[in-house]
């Protein structure tokens, strides 16, 4: 059974401006302007299954980076329909703070990740400052405790978690950075996730600040736009993105939006 709906929830934001944002924005030969940045995470779910996107950052790792916080996510879940105990999917689409922060509350969910995200994030490079000012060493550490368990499901390039949903590597933002295929009962989606922070990266090739590898950057704008022919794309950050899909006023009130709603 396909069908899938998906759960986009707003749970944090920030103020910044552009030159915060876009790689080497004086080159653009624009004006510096404010921008906001909203921080997502994703449900992924039918009336059988339930696959949970990125866990959001821990009130610590927001509090530290001066984030604010709207709903701590693990309320979110909970005020959601989603619980631990029940041992939903993971997927983890990258390692940053603000996807593996609440990780550990699902101590018993498989965890979805690509193998050069884990690789990367235990090796010697992942302790350079450009690397390492987005991550929380401990939260690293209980994401390698998942891998050294048994419970992270590891993949090169792509894989099919069920069907209907597929995870596809690009990199670029980070070595492993991945984006999630669903077939919705709106048709198909492509959740982005930091593959695409805000829909002008990709519309304008307008790279993110901070960046593992530049070229692979670019080739994943290539690589969200053909695997979005004929189907949605889900931004990592975008505050438009709510209003783009249509705020739902459920639990959450306006702070999530619901694209192919499936559920009885």
């Amino acid at each position: 059974m396909t069908g899938y709906e998906i759960v986009v929830v707003r749970y944090g934001t920030r103020q910044t401006v552009r030159s915060e944002v876009f790689l080497n924005y004086g080159l653009y030969g624009e004006p510096d302007a404010p921008i906001g940045m909203d921080y997502f995470f994703w449900i992924v779910r039918n009336d059988e299954h339930t696959f949970v996107v990125d866990t959001g950052f821990s009130r610590a790792g927001g509090a530290k980076r001066k984030r604010t916080t709207l709903i701590d996510p693990v309320e979110a879940f909970g005020a959601l329909g989603v619980h631990p105990a029940d041992a939903p999917t993971v997927i983890v689409t990258h390692a940053h703070y603000d996807h593996i922060g609440n990780l550990g509350h699902f101590d018993r969910s498989p965890v979805v990740l690509a193998r050069a995200e884990a690789e990367f994030w235990a090796g010697p490079h992942s302790r350079h400052v450009q690397f390492h000012h987005s991550v929380e060493d401990a939260e690293l550490a209980g994401l390698a405790a998942v891998v050294d368990s048994g419970r992270a499901v590891l993949f090169d390039e792509r894989t099919t978690v069920a069907d209907g949903i597929e995870v596809i590597r690009v990199g670029g933002h980070t070595p492993g950075q991945s984006v999630v295929r669903v077939e919705t009962a709106a048709g198909p989606v492509l959740l982005a996730s930091d593959a695409v922070h805000y829909y002008e990266e990709s519309e304008k090739a307008m790279p993110f600040v901070s960046v593992a590898d530049l070229v692979g950057m670019y080739a994943g704008f290539d690589t969200v736009g053909a695997l979005a022919t004929g189907g949605q794309v889900i931004s990592g950050h975008d505050p438009a993105t709510l209003d783009r899909f249509g705020r739902d006023g459920g639990p959450l009130g306006d702070a999530t939006a619901v694209i192919g709603r499936a559920r009885a």
